[in-house]
């Protein structure tokens, strides 16, 4: 009896330990439970809220819509739409070509889904952080400096910017990171163009969820230091972005790519050809922008009521 006993308590261990690691050992359980915790969580937020309060955010949300005509074709004659959309054109070709080349210049793996070095990768972190967080802060008071239909999207969302106006800068966002790579690629003599794809071992589901997290946290600081009237920082807010661009690149970069942008991936696609999995960088940051957008309106700007307590109250 007392020979059995360790021998049982090993396999016991043993059982209890193989149950514990079981999601980190199948990908698709793994991706399964991310996803579903990470939805659970979207609606556990929103459970928070009394269904009065509900009520109040929904005639807020629409209260806004009406504000902002959302098909205002007579833009496309004003002066200031027209500048902003060709700042669009400048500043998101400024950033293509200097990712895309800071890439180029950091090595791109001979095998497809290698991961990159994190020497290299951090020089493409750097490269991508300052960038952006210097052409936000040039295009801030003309465009808005977007660089990214993510963002476009996001605020298009929450009526911070009209349906036609956002169409008109998305349009103007693919077409400079488009001829950012094939410039790249005549500048370079043909050099391999780095292109988006998933690390090895990485599902589709998997990059997915990845790039709804990444641009989720990208978008989440937009609304909190810039779009946010009591951000105690404003001037700073652009230069924070890019920080935290920087910060997602160097996290997800081997793994999904960290794209956050799908003209950051639509360029290098079209300059090389290959679509693998391009959906992905098209899917995750149109859902991670407008959802962290849902998610900061609802919790952080949303006015309670309540009666301030008094000095004589105790």
């Amino acid at each position: 009896e007392q020979r059995r006993e360790p021998h049982l308590g090993k396999k016991k261990r043993k059982i209890i330990s193989s149950h514990f690691l079981l999601p980190f050992s199948s990908p698709r359980i793994f991706t399964k439970q991310i996803s579903l915790q990470f939805f659970s969580f979207f609606f556990l937020i929103l459970r928070i809220f009394s269904i009065e309060e509900r009520r109040e955010l929904w005639d807020r949300f629409r209260a806004m819509a009406k504000e902002v005509d959302p098909c205002d074709h007579g833009e496309v004659v004003d002066a200031g739409c027209v500048r902003a959309v060709l700042a669009e054109l400048v500043l998101t070709f400024v950033f293509v070509f200097t990712g895309v080349a800071a890439t180029m210049a950091a090595g791109v793996p001979e095998v497809a889904g290698a991961a990159m070095p994190m020497a290299a990768l951090a020089g493409v972190a750097i490269a991508t952080a300052l960038a952006a967080g210097v052409l936000v802060t040039a295009g801030f008071h003309v465009s808005g400096g977007h660089l990214n239909p993510a963002v476009t999207v996001a605020l298009l969302a929450r009526g911070h910017i009209t349906a036609f106006r956002s169409a008109l800068y998305v349009a103007a966002q693919l077409l400079a990171s488009s001829l950012a790579c094939i410039l790249l690629r005549y500048l370079t003599g043909g050099m391999a163009t780095p292109v988006h794809t998933l690390g090895s071992g990485i599902g589709p589901m998997q990059g997915l969820v990845m790039e709804i997290i990444l641009t989720f946290s990208l978008l989440f600081v937009v609304y909190a230091t810039i779009l946010d009237p009591r951000s105690s920082v404003p001037g700073f807010g652009p230069l924070l972005t890019g920080l935290i661009v920087g910060a997602n690149t160097i996290a997800g970069g081997n793994f999904s790519g960290a794209s956050m942008n799908p003209a950051r991936s639509f360029g290098p696609a079209l300059a090389t050809g290959v679509w693998t999995h391009h959906w992905i960088y098209w899917l995750g940051p149109l859902i991670g922008g407008p959802l962290a957008g849902l998610v900061y309106e609802s919790l952080f700007l949303v006015k309670r009521t309540h009666e301030p307590l008094l000095d004589n109250s105790f």
